[in-house]
């Protein structure tokens, strides 16, 4: 009984060398083509940005004469205003510097992050606009600040969920599936999460 034991315990050392040896040389190979496309994203010259998807405030058609006094409101006026003042913003969620580099040039690389930096801010006092407004009883401008934010394709989870309540309370469970496609195609490790909110929403399971 022993020696089919002892058969067995061999081929399973073996089977393990193997797979360890496999991933080590997945890993190698991973790390290997990684620095080789970074290398090449250093050494990629600046390219134009014209391309880029940039975001604009749209304070024309913002309720920013509402509650204009409150102090909550007067700050995120003040950090819109400051975004808008500060140069570009750019959704670039999801995308990595490496990608950034090789697509529009290494030397540009700093102020790609600042143009995203300024988004997630943006994304979040969006947020924080519309969470007040519906505080304070102002549901139809809360939905369209957030309707806003979603057209920049946010990743922000509550703004989401709270532009549902407002559909469901205003009676347009329609407008839910209509967040489906854009959920969809968020760049972001917060995709599959947002997408299965709105699926339930729906009343789909997948």
């Amino acid at each position: 009984m022993k020696y089919p034991f002892f058969a067995s315990f061999i081929v399973f050392c073996i089977w393990l060398a193997y797979e360890i040896r496999k991933s080590r040389k997945a890993q190698e190979q991973a790390s290997q083509s990684f620095w080789e496309r970074e290398a090449a994203a250093n050494s990629t010259r600046r390219k134009s940005l014209d391309d880029l998807d940039y975001i604009r405030i749209p304070f024309d058609s913002f309720p920013m004469d509402l509650l204009a006094d409150d102090p909550q409101i007067h700050e995120i006026h003040k950090t819109l205003h400051g975004l808008s003042e500060s140069g570009p913003i750019v959704n670039l969620t999801g995308i990595s510097n490496t990608d950034l580099k090789l697509r529009y040039g290494a030397p540009n690389i700093n102020l790609l992050t600042l143009y995203d930096q300024k988004y997630t801010t943006l994304a979040r006092t969006l947020q924080d606009f519309a969470s007040v407004l519906y505080e304070r009883g102002y549901h139809r401008e809360a939905c369209q600040i957030l309707e806003f934010a979603v057209s920049t394709h946010t990743d922000v989870s509550s703004s989401y969920k709270l532009l549902v309540s407002l559909y469901r309370e205003q009676g347009q469970e329609e407008k839910i599936a209509e967040l489906l496609p854009v959920a969809e195609s968020l760049n972001s490790s917060l995709r599959p999460s947002i997408v299965r909110l709105l699926q339930e929403a729906c009343g789909r399971n997948s």
